[in-house]
């Protein structure tokens, strides 16, 4: 887990074997042997990892796959990848249990849907709602500024 997960995260940020264990105080070698899976950090190394990648520790240590995709990288800090769905024929979706848990998605629940050219995202519509609130409060301030 650890190990797969090193690599793809070092390859995915374009850095050499060299590079990070530069970054984190090790070396090369050690570096290596976390990567082939022989060795493994100790804990304080892990953060230092974790703080190198953008990723959490907890995210660094297990390895996450998806349908048809295989082990994927760690999602950055305060990011989630919830895997894969299925549009079924009527176009409906069923989001994770793990998704839906984490943003308190139940029945009757709105959400915001929203894409830009690589895909769509959902929002709560109260966060939305409340966001929209602030950006236009915050425009009517500084238009009564100027």
């Amino acid at each position: 887990m650890l190990s797969e997960n090193l690599v793809m995260l070092r390859n995915a940020r374009g850095y050499s074997q060299e590079e990070i264990a530069e970054k984190i105080g090790i070396s090369r070698q050690a570096y290596a042997k976390w990567e082939s899976g022989a060795t493994v950090p100790d804990i304080e190394k892990c953060a230092c990892l974790a703080e190198t990648y953008g990723v959490t520790v907890d995210s660094l240590l297990k390895t996450e796959r998806a349908d048809g995709l295989g082990a994927i990288p760690p999602a950055p800090a305060g990011k989630n990848i919830w895997g894969t769905v299925t549009v079924n024929e009527r176009g409906q979706i069923v989001i994770p249990k793990a998704a839906r848990d984490k943003f308190a998605l139940t029945s009757g629940k709105r959400l915001v849907v929203l894409s830009d050219e690589s895909g769509i995202a959902l929002i709560p519509a109260e966060r939305f709602e409340e966001n929209m609130k602030r950006m236009m409060e915050l425009a009517v301030m500084k238009a009564d500024a100027e």
